[in-house]
């Protein structure tokens, strides 16, 4: 008698690794359209605090897809 245990798709180590990478990608995605949104509204926008919103908004919202791509890959 053979015992048919159903293996699971990923272990708990690699949802943990894989949500690791995306609270990073989120922080530095984030970070980096704060940053490109300040220079262009020091530059272009007379310091209006739209652009730094929107860039930041942007990064967050590029790393919220790269994420759930991420974590449904293995599904």
């Amino acid at each position: 008698m053979s015992e048919n245990k159903a293996k699971p798709t990923f272990s708990e180590d690699e949802f943990g690794k894989k949500l690791d990478r995306c609270v990073t990608d989120t922080l530095i995605k984030a970070a980096g359209g704060l940053a490109l949104g300040t220079v262009f509204s020091l530059l272009f926008f007379k310091r209006r605090s739209w652009p730094a919103i929107m860039g930041t908004g942007f990064g967050i919202g590029v790393a919220y897809r790269t994420c759930e791509r991420d974590l449904n890959s293995d599904i």
